[in-house]
């Protein structure tokens, strides 16, 4: 048996890999409570950096130390010569990328290197670029070097055509890289600026259409990779639409003057200023928004002095002019008039922003052929058929109403997990074409098919007519005359009495503290409870 090594059993095995880790731990412990000692007692110095080594090398991701390290660094700096310093950063960068070694996504590594090279008079950018290139060869969907290589090409001011042709090589590598997509839609805009597109506006035709075939050329290869779709969807995004005033409406008997604008506006900062003109005369008003909340909102309001609503006059003129959107609008209250307005003519692409941009339509047409076609072959792609929605969307949301619902369906059967994401999705274009089948007075009536209808802060009086609702769970009244009004007015009739032996209709929820519930059963309209209806009302269903 001489000269023959003895093979450890596996208990032996196991008890020495515990001791091992044990001796690890204790190390790991008493340089970790060094090392806070020293930071307590503003012992920083190169102890410190040797200390925070040994922890650090074996995990990356001890945010504490790296700023334990930071902080001996800035004190070295003002003690070392420019020699002695130069060799410092240089073994710094050097322990950063055995660091990286280790743990290539370490956020604290990388955060760490942008400090030190951002301090550096002279950093070698060529390096961290072949730096970056190294990292991505060996993971190319590493978001964390992606990162870090934004920053040194910016630092380095290296060409937006460079760095395009560099996500080229690694998407043709591997389709499937989000950073890489991402990164080309920051670069793109550079290269193509567009005026008056914003920072993230469209693209020339040409260059879209080159994106499209390389995009298509991804979801082909692999349908149910999601980066490729995110992409084709940001190529088919649409530009943030242009400032202006949508609508200008005054009251006489609130006394109030409503503005609605085509973004979120916070009115009273340093950007965003309205001017309110009555008759050509600026006026003072405190604008507000509908909550009250002092946040960004699409709607804003102001009271309105008695003087400015004299109906001595045969008219008033109001103008509201938006200094920073470069846009104003005026409407006019007549002499006997309770209100007076003025709203702009609106297409659907300004009533509701789509999903996807309007496009040429042949642009369009074409991408939804190509999803068409990549559906006969995999018709069970989710990401593929909620493309094709957005695209009917884009194109004619009225004439491909019916076909949008039938993908709906399926795409619901195909991905039940979002089922009612996609219901809500679904009631909120439903209800988007009946406004614009409004607009465009096609009907004069708005279908509400929905489950919840919230009408607060109206005028609503009375109830009647929401029997014609069936599938309406509940209606919320709040800040409405049918709040105040006695039951008697306010409730439709009631149908006939629940018929013998059918089980009570359950109320599915309170209301106020008298809890009163306005119940109808499945099978025929039945109202109960005549006690007067506090605010706010809801009403079930």
């Amino acid at each position: 048996m001489h000269g023959r090594l003895k093979v450890k059993t596996s208990e032996e095995q196991a008890e020495a890999k515990r001791l091992e880790r044990e001796q690890k731990l204790k190390l790991y412990q008493s340089a970790t409570q060094t090392v806070f000692q020293k930071r307590q007692a503003g012992e920083l110095d190169e102890s410190v950096l040797e200390l925070t080594s040994q922890i650090l090398g074996a995990n990356p991701d001890f945010a504490t130390l790296w700023n334990c390290r930071r902080e001996v660094l800035q004190r070295l700096e003002v003690q070392k010569s420019p020699e002695e310093l130069a060799a410092l950063v240089k073994a710094e960068l050097g322990f950063l990328e055995s660091c990286l070694r280790v743990n290539p996504k370490s956020y604290g590594t990388w955060h760490h290197r942008c400090w030190l090279l951002g301090r550096l008079p002279e950093a070698n950018w060529a390096r961290e670029l072949e730096l970056c290139a190294r990292f991505l060869e060996v993971d190319e969907r590493n978001f964390h070097c992606w990162d870090y290589r934004r920053f040194v090409a910016a630092q380095a001011a290296v060409p937006p055509a460079e760095e395009l042709a560099f996500t080229d090589s690694l998407i043709t590598r591997n389709f499937s890289n989000y950073s890489s997509w991402h990164y080309r839609s920051c670069l793109l805009p550079q290269l193509h600026p567009q005026p008056d597109s914003g920072p993230q506006g469209r693209l020339p035709e040409d260059v879209l259409l080159k994106e499209l075939e390389l995009v298509q050329n991804a979801f082909f290869t692999d349908p149910n990779d999601q980066s490729a779709w995110f992409y084709h969807r940001w190529l088919l995004g649409r530009a943030d639409p242009q400032d202006a005033l949508h609508c200008l409406h005054v009251s006489r008997d609130e006394a109030c003057l409503t503005v609605s604008f085509s973004r979120p506006l916070l009115v009273g900062s340093r950007t965003e200023t309205l001017l309110l003109l009555v008759d050509e005369s600026p006026l003072a008003v405190a604008w507000r928004t509908p909550d009250g909340r002092n946040r960004p909102s699409h709607v804003w309001l102001c009271d309105l002095p008695a003087t400015s609503l004299n109906d001595q006059l045969p008219q008033h003129t109001f103008r509201v002019i938006w200094t920073a959107g470069g846009a104003q609008k005026e409407c006019v209250l007549l002499k006997g008039r309770q209100e007076g307005w003025c709203r702009d003519s609106a297409t659907d692409e300004q009533l509701f922003r789509c999903e996807l941009s309007v496009e040429k339509s042949t642009v369009l047409q074409s991408e939804l052929e190509s999803c068409k076609e990549l559906q006969e072959l995999e018709p069970e792609n989710k990401w593929c058929l909620l493309t094709i929605i957005l695209l009917m969307r884009a194109l004619d949301p009225l004439q491909y109403e019916k076909e949008t619902l039938q993908y709906f369906q399926t795409l619901k059967a195909v991905d039940p997990m979002r089922a009612a994401y996609l219901d809500d999705l679904r009631s909120k274009f439903l209800l988007e074409n009946s406004v614009l089948k409004m607009e465009y007075a096609e009907v004069r009536v708005l279908h509400l098919g929905h489950k919840v209808l919230q009408a607060n802060d109206n005028t609503i009086e009375s109830l009647d007519g929401v029997t014609n609702l069936p599938r309406l769970q509940e209606l919320f009244l709040c800040n409405n005359p049918a709040c105040s009004a006695p039951a008697s007015r306010l409730l439709p009739q009631a149908g006939p009495p629940q018929p013998a032996g059918q089980p009570p209709v359950p109320s599915s929820g309170h209301l106020g503290a008298s809890g009163r519930a306005a119940a109808f059963s499945s099978q025929q309209p039945h109202l109960r409870d005549s006690a007067p209806a506090p605010c706010p009302l809801t009403y079930w269903n």
